[in-house]
């Protein structure tokens, strides 16, 4: 039983190709300031895991709360670690930062408050990022001496090297319409409208054609590799039910006509 995370699942139905897939919810819950620490992240990743086999789920959410995403690492854990005890552990904390790029549903992060540290590390891993307009973003890791253990080749990807030195060397907070410039969030709204809005992107998905999603997914996440990824996926899903509806259902009556069943 997870101490940390809550995960909100759809209710199985009894053959769920028979009605449409729901959104799954993680939410991160370790008040006041949803600070990670290495239990924390790795509950998250073990959710994010039985969601990623979960036939039921079209897409997942990751909130905090209306207060706060997360405003970082735990110093206080941090602080009590020797070298050897850091390194026999990165490999998994940074495999657990990494746990919603894993996921093959599409991912958003619903982001209040703060998203600091390993909090911005975690969001940098779903597929959109929803803030409000009042949310302070930013990896000040370095001003602890320490450096992000999982976001920076990410961020350098989504923003450009430049302005990813910028901030991870800088350390320094970043206001909504600047993230928003850089491309650092995809979507700005009032601080209430946070859940709602990831929530409703989400559901764009629910009778989409979930191999199709992954397999684009998986593309994108290929990075240097996605050409070769891309053959292949494309490839496979020849063998897919949904590719079978959606050529037909395009060829009589057009794109956005498809019933997809998720396989």
């Amino acid at each position: 039983m997870a101490e940390f995370v809550t995960l909100e699942l759809p209710t199985p139905q009894a053959d769920p190709s028979d009605a449409a897939r729901r959104v799954a919810v993680l939410r991160i819950a370790r008040p006041p300031m949803n600070l990670l620490n290495a239990q924390l992240v790795r509950e998250l990743a073990e959710a994010a895991d039985s969601i990623a086999t979960d036939p039921t789920v079209a897409a997942v959410v990751l909130y905090g709360d209306e207060r706060v995403f997360s405003a970082g690492d735990d110093l206080a854990e941090l602080a009590e670690l020797g070298a050897d005890q850091a390194r026999a552990m990165a490999g998994d904390l940074q495999r657990h930062l990494g746990c919603l790029a894993r996921l093959p549903q599409p991912t958003v992060a619903a982001i209040s408050g703060y998203c600091l540290g390993g909090g911005l590390e975690l969001a940098l891993g779903a597929d959109r990022r929803i803030i409000g307009d009042n949310v302070k973003l930013g990896l000040p890791q370095i001003k602890a001496g320490l450096i992000p253990l999982a976001g920076i080749r990410r961020l350098a990807l989504l923003i450009g090297p430049g302005p990813a030195k910028d901030l991870v060397y800088s350390g320094r907070f970043v206001e909504p319409d600047e993230a928003r410039v850089l491309g650092l969030v995809d979507e700005v709204v009032p601080p209430d409208d946070v859940y709602t809005a990831a929530l409703t992107w989400a559901q764009r998905f629910t009778d989409g054609p979930a191999r199709a999603l992954a397999a684009a997914k998986a593309v994108f996440e290929a990075g240097p590799h996605g050409l070769d990824r891309a053959q292949t996926e494309w490839s496979d899903l020849f063998a897919s039910e949904d590719r079978v509806i959606g050529l037909r259902s395009y060829l009589a009556d057009g794109p956005g006509s498809a019933a997809f069943v998720g396989r």
